[in-house]
């Protein structure tokens, strides 16, 4: 009986040396996915936020600085001070359209030689469409 538990403990190091790589793969696959679905999530309210700002009627009409600057304000506690902003239709008369982009380039951070070696890096685009009111 002895011998059995000995052969039964080498046979379970064997089976776990053998899972452990395709386990450890699958939970850092899981934290990347989920910090790309974070980066998405905060983009996308940030260019939320300067669209919902610059179509609040207000006299004078918010300027495409000042959206940009509530973009930005929006992106640097997240950590996403290298997105790209584009504002069009700022200051435009009530009914014009204004479309606020971010662009964020995702840098992969678990493995990143392996993923961009595969893939390269994600791009996340964030726009919003308004009405002026």
């Amino acid at each position: 009986m002895g011998g059995k538990s000995g052969n039964q403990s080498g046979a379970v190091a064997v089976e776990f040396a053998l899972v452990l790589p395709l386990f450890l793969v699958l939970v850092i696959g899981v934290v990347e996915f989920g910090l790309i679905m974070y980066s998405k999530a905060v983009i996308t309210n940030a260019s939320r936020e300067g669209a919902r700002l610059g179509v609040t009627y207000s006299l004078p009409r918010k300027t495409a600085a000042e959206i940009e600057t509530r973009v930005r304000d929006y992106l640097t506690p997240a950590g996403l001070n290298d997105a790209t902003l584009t504002v069009t239709g700022a200051g435009g008369s009530t009914g014009s359209l204004l479309d606020v982009n971010v662009t964020y380039i995702y840098h992969f951070l678990v493995l990143p030689q392996l993923v961009t070696t595969l893939s390269g890096d994600l791009t996340l685009v964030g726009e919003t469409v308004m009405r002026m009111e």
